[in-house]
């Protein structure tokens, strides 16, 4: 077995599969997973605070950018991912599995990290779709597999620490090549060319010199190794899927790459008076209590309860300001809102611009029918009760008759069909 395993990895022999390329993308890998995790846990605390948090809302396309980092680097995670796999693929054939505890523990956390990583990032990119064939509930799952993925990596570096730090630099431009399987060491080479070369079967006989020739060389870095694929051409593969991957989507957070928005779930411009839309007012079924002539913001702050008719909504100072549509899914949209400031709304309902608000919708059914605003939104001069975008009344689909816009939130706790505004201990 130990003779089938090695004659494996021999078969695998590649100029690329070596501990320094393994290093080089795996720091990279490493770096994608931080800059996810990091921007994943934002947007998750933005949109279910615990009750200490309060969040900045400067810049006014703070969340644009987080969440449009996270996207972009959970999409180039996925060649970095497949060219870390195939770096090392052959450890897949050693010979026994595993040799010590460390051992296991470092085996175990690499299958855990790489299974949650596959689900995680392909979960993730079909949600950018909006499309859930799976039998879990996104969010949560999404959520948990973050810290099981980060969990199994920390354990996976901490193992691996010698290793990486031995080959984070590259090697001098005149010392030699590495051509040996990713961990091979002495012992391991000594054993599996004794192993070898006791091989006695009739038909190995004649094939013994050969493989344990191949193995030592493989091992040695001796020059006549096969070259299939060199080191530099495999690394400039890696970063141009990288590029093209991110490339052909990034254009729906950023505008430079627009017109490159090949893959993007949502194009810049495209939509209900140029902004796109997720969700629609068929799907949260509000139109015929949207559109009914004795439709009223109801306001409970202050103690007392005052409702506002659009007229009303309409004949209160109007404030102009420009600010994005960011949703969870990367794409953002800069736009221009006119309505009421949420503040002077509050005050003029005899309430307190420090009070943390309830946005409730028309909509009925939906994970945010109903979102919470902190005071610092509330407080802030740019959080509108918004009538109009982009210089129109504002579309049904964008939320009319009002709809909530504040800098630096998410598109999903940008309330629309605004129908009831609260102080949370009211």
């Amino acid at each position: 077995m130990r003779r089938l395993m090695y004659e494996a990895r021999a078969q695998l022999a590649s100029p690329v599969r070596n501990p320094r390329t393994a290093t080089v993308i795996g720091r990279l890998l490493g770096l994608a997973f931080l800059l996810c995790f990091g921007t994943g846990l934002y947007s998750h605390f933005l949109q279910q605070p615990l009750p200490w948090m309060t969040f900045p809302t400067r810049p006014a396309g703070l969340y644009q950018v987080t969440q449009g980092t996270h996207i972009v680097a959970g999409i180039a995670c996925f060649p970095l991912l497949l060219a870390k796999l195939y770096v090392v693929f052959p450890q897949l054939f050693r010979y026994p599995p595993v040799t010590s505890f460390a051992d296991f523990l470092e085996r175990a956390s690499i299958a855990l990290f790489v299974g949650a990583s596959l689900v995680e990032i392909t979960i993730g990119l079909l949600n950018t779709y909006q499309w859930y064939p799976f039998p879990f509930p996104f969010r949560q799952v999404h959520f948990a597999l973050a810290f099981v993925i980060i969990g199994s990596l920390l354990v996976h570096i901490g193992v691996k620490l010698p290793l990486i730090a031995a080959h984070w630099r590259a090697a001098p431009a005149d010392g030699p090549e590495e051509r040996h399987p990713v961990d091979t060491n002495a012992e391991d080479t000594a054993a599996v060319a004794l192993a070898v070369t006791k091989v006695s079967t009739d038909e190995g006989l004649s094939r013994t010199g050969g493989i344990t020739g191949r193995v030592l060389s493989y091992i040695d870095g001796a020059p006549d190794l096969p070259a299939r694929t060199s080191r530099r051409g495999f690394l400039t593969t890696v970063a141009l899927a990288v590029t093209a991957v991110v490339g052909l989507t990034a254009g729906q957070t950023l505008a430079p790459l627009d017109a490159a928005n090949v893959f993007g779930p949502r194009k810049k411009g495209v939509g209900p008076q140029g902004v796109p839309v997720n969700r629609t007012s068929a799907q949260a079924k509000v139109a015929t209590a949207a559109l009914s002539a004795d439709w009223v913001l109801t306001l409970a702050v202050g103690g007392t309860e005052r409702v506002f008719s659009r007229a009303e909504l309409a004949a209160l100072p109007q404030t102009d300001v420009d600010l994005p549509i960011a949703c969870v899914e990367g794409w953002s949209q800069m736009a221009a809102w006119r309505g009421v400031r949420l503040r002077d709304l509050v005050d003029a309902a005899g309430g307190s611009p420090d009070s943390d608000l309830r946005l409730i919708s028309l909509e009925q059914r939906g994970g945010f029918k109903q979102t919470e605003m902190g005071s610092e939104y509330v407080r802030d001069p740019l959080t509108l009760v918004a009538l109009e975008l982009n210089g129109e009344t504002l579309d049904l689909e964008h939320g009319f008759p009002a709809r909530m816009i504040a800098p630096g939130r998410p598109g999903v706790l940008q309330t629309k069909w605004l129908s009831r505004i609260e102080a949370i201990d009211a």
